[in-house]
Formats: C-alpha cells, structure tokens, sequence
C-alpha cells in the first residue's frame, strides 16, 4: 500500500500563487509515476500533471505556463507550483501515485485540498 499526504491547499487571488505537496509512504519503491488531479463541483475529475519515476512531465493544456511540477526521489514528495491562478482553477486537488502490474495500474489517491480562487 502507499500513502498520500497532500497539504498546501487555500484562499488565494487571482492571479497569486500556491503551491502544493504530496508527501508518499508505504511500499513506493515500484510507483512509475505521481501526479495531481482536480475535480471541481459538478465536474469529472480531470489530470493537471504527472511527473514519472525518470523525472518527464506532462500537463493538461490549460495549466501549461502556468502550473509546475516537480519531484523528489529521495523525499518521496511532489509538489505543484501554481502561478497565475484563475478562478477556473478552483477545485479539489488530488495527489496521485500509480504503477503498472501488468496488465492493470493500479492507483492511489491522496485526501484530497481545497484550492479557492477567489476576489
């Protein structure tokens, strides 16, 4: 089993910033890759980056420029630079682990944290 701490979640402006982290524990030495989901109300739950095991990145499109992520192998965390927030960018964030057991992946979710973008 893995673990999945998130924190770093809140109020901000638009246009202001937040960063989040993803803390992992458990039995991570096979994870292939983290990331971070959001789901706004009334909304499908959506990917906004992943960050693989060989440290490549990918982002929807409508974070890019925007949003970073970012990872430490040896802390076990991930974390999410938010810059340039607009209120479409308010949902939950999810912190995500998952790895391939041929022929399922197999995932993991965090508890999720409130961003709020709001005047």
């Amino acid at each position: 089993q893995v673990q999945l701490v998130e924190s770093g979640g809140g109020l901000v402006q638009p246009g202001g910033s937040l960063r989040l982290s993803c803390a992992a524990s458990g039995s991570i030495f096979n994870i292939d890759a983290m990331g971070w989901y959001r789901q706004a109300p009334g909304k499908e739950r959506e990917l906004v980056a992943t960050i693989t095991s060989a440290g490549s990145t990918n982002y929807r499109d409508s974070v890019k420029g925007r949003f970073t992520i970012s990872g430490d192998n040896a802390q076990n965390t991930v974390w999410l630079q938010m810059n340039n927030l607009k209120p479409e960018d308010t949902a939950v964030y999810y912190c995500n682990a998952f790895r391939i057991q041929s022929p399922v992946r197999i995932d993991y979710w965090g508890q999720g944290t409130q961003v709020t973008v709001s005047s």
